[in-house]
């Protein structure tokens, strides 16, 4: 469909299809440079948690919490879900995903099926509350809000819910499957 509208776009008005793809693109590589700052300084952060020991107590400090969703994981990968975690949190999606896919990686049996420690990672990181939505700051900022902050309370009420829906289930299923399987 996309195909198809650009090319009646074309046939029928082509110096302002081409125009506005072209200022549309240029937007885009304005907003990537814009966000690159906020990404570098969030990483940044990141990586002084790791290098300074900081994401071992953060592990500590979630330990119960991830120890009650991830049973059965080896202690070694609490380290990576908890900074997952923590990243999430902050609203820096794509700074958390070296470590989830750390995380994934230790917890993979080879089996090729996902296991319901992966798959509880990944619901929390589609649905991970956002303590501080800073990349949607970000934007909010490059695109000229006059209060990019005010979507911090409504943000952290809808990621809340979610959170606790997708966490709820995905014990519900695991709870389902594990009684078609034990009737089988």
């Amino acid at each position: 469909m996309m195909m198809l509208g650009t090319a009646g776009l074309l046939i029928i008005n082509p110096e302002a299809t081409v125009s506005n793809m072209l200022d549309a693109s240029s937007g885009a590589v304005e907003l990537c440079i814009s966000l690159c700052g906020i990404y570098a300084v969030w990483l940044g952060i990141l990586e002084i948690l790791d290098a300074s020991g900081l994401s071992d107590k953060l592990a500590k400090l979630l330990r119960p919490v991830i120890k009650r969703l991830f049973k059965g994981v080896d202690e070694n990968v609490h380290k990576d879900i908890a900074v997952n975690i923590s990243a999430n949190m902050l609203g820096l999606g794509n700074a958390a995903t070296p470590y989830g896919i750390s995380a994934m990686k230790k917890m993979d049996d080879g089996s090729g099926v996902a296991t319901r420690p992966m798959i509880m990672l990944m619901v929390l990181n589609a649905t991970s509350i956002q303590l501080l939505p800073t990349t949607t700051i970000g934007l909010r900022a490059a695109a000229g809000s006059s209060s990019p902050a005010d979507i911090i309370l409504p943000t952290l009420i809808a990621t809340f819910v979610t959170c606790l829906t997708g966490i709820g289930l995905v014990l519900l299923c695991g709870k389902i499957f594990k009684r078609k399987k034990q009737n089988v």
